[in-house]
């Protein structure tokens, strides 16, 4: 007798089974023309070996699985690398030129600033499908900012950003079907879709701000309040105009005067990471505030209603997207030093746009607030306080 095994399908592992087939068909054949006069033993040794020749080739002809998973790699638990100094002002030490990066802290990041790129890419969708209205200020390019300066922070630390803020809002724990959701005005929104783009706010995490240039003053005031209770980027353009157009002197890391500041690669997580672990050290010691400027570039325009060409070129947004990329450095530095493998960065690129796909859909089916709530988180609910020296029937 023979026994039958699976047709072939390409495999070199199927093309040896099948000569082994082969012997054990020939020599099966023979023994029947001789009436099979071996011993018992023999013929169930056949049988055994045929039974498992069966086994491997079901495994080796099975079509490969779409994606692969590496069970167990020899991963470092971290690595050090040599990062670019940053320029100071009234400073007489700065920032380390080496960073010690973990696995864990890497891929912590890297799932960030993912998060924040396919956040972006899809409000710029949601955008353009007239499902966000009105002002949308993408952060996209600058995601090692908005991860690097949240990872030298504490949770106490308190954050304000600038028009420009959902980056911040996602690293200060705001979660992205709630950021989406206030994109499109919805009741899930983290203000309830009253704020939009500009005015999104979390746990000392004191918003945007629909004025270029407005979180100074509140950054300032934030701060005395701090101290009394006791408790930046440049992307190179301003609006629709280059720095170098509209400034004498763009050393911004300087024109704090008497202030310290210093200048950081704001492509480069790691840069940003230790200059923020510095500058917040040094405030935290009690000597005043510190300006740090981060070079970095937008991939968009001002706002989505800017083309983003018309003070520059197409070709220097894309050289500037092909040579100047956040994510990739980090990437390359992990994958190079056994941080993490490639099959596992995948895998995160594929969870976080099955994240983005499911908050966007959210985002657009969650119900807008109702009419009656338009006034409401307008004034304030505490009892009425008097001021000094004015009518007593005149209350505040």
């Amino acid at each position: 007798m023979t026994w039958p095994l699976p047709p072939a399908r390409g495999h070199c592992g199927a093309a040896c089974v099948r000569g082994v087939e082969g012997l054990l068909e020939t020599g099966t054949q023979a023994a029947l023309a001789d009436g099979d006069s071996r011993p018992p033993w023999l013929r169930s040794m056949r049988t055994m070996l045929a039974a498992a020749v069966s086994s491997v080739l079901s495994v080796v002809t099975q079509k490969p699985a779409n994606r692969v998973l590496v069970a167990s790699c020899n991963y470092s638990n971290d690595a050090t690398f040599e990062i670019k100094k940053c320029d100071l002002y009234r400073l007489e030490e700065g920032p380390h030129v080496t960073a010690v990066l973990s696995r864990e802290d890497g891929l912590k990041y890297y799932r960030m600033m993912q998060t924040v790129r396919r956040m972006e890419l899809k409000a710029d969708q949601l955008l353009k499908q007239k499902f966000i209205r009105g002002f949308c200020h993408l952060c996209d390019g600058q995601e090692a900012c908005c991860v690097g300066l949240e990872a030298g922070l504490n949770p106490m630390d308190h954050v304000i950003a600038s028009c420009r803020a959902h980056g911040s809002c996602c690293t200060r724990g705001l979660s992205v079907p709630s950021i989406l959701a206030e994109l499109t005005g919805r009741r899930g929104g983290c203000a309830e879709g009253e704020g939009g783009s500009m005015h999104m706010y979390a746990k000392n995490f004191c918003g945007g701000n629909g004025i270029v240039g407005a979180q100074g003053p509140l950054g300032a005031g934030v701060a005395l309040a701090c101290k009394y209770k006791g408790n930046n980027e440049n992307n190179h353009y301003g609006m629709g105009i280059s720095v170098e157009r509209a400034a004498a002197n763009t050393d911004y890391y300087k024109r704090g005067n008497f202030i310290p500041g210093l200048r950081v690669d704001g492509m480069e997580v790691l840069c940003v990471w230790e200059a923020t672990k510095v500058a917040a050290d040094y405030c935290r010691s009690g000597k005043g505030p510190i300006l740090m400027e981060l070079l970095a570039y937008r991939y968009h325009g001002h706002s989505m209603s800017d083309s983003g060409i018309s003070y520059r070129t197409r070709e220097e947004v894309q050289n500037l997207r092909s040579k100047s990329h956040p994510i990739m450095p980090l990437k390359g530095k992990m994958l190079n030093n056994k941080l993490a493998s490639i099959e596992e960065l995948k895998e995160i690129d594929v969870e976080v746009r099955k994240e983005i796909d499911a908050a966007a859909q959210c985002a657009i089916t969650d119900p807008e607030p109702p009419l009656e709530e338009l006034s409401h988180h307008i004034h304030s609910t505490n009892p009425p306080f008097e001021i000094r020296g004015a009518n007593q029937w005149i209350r505040f």
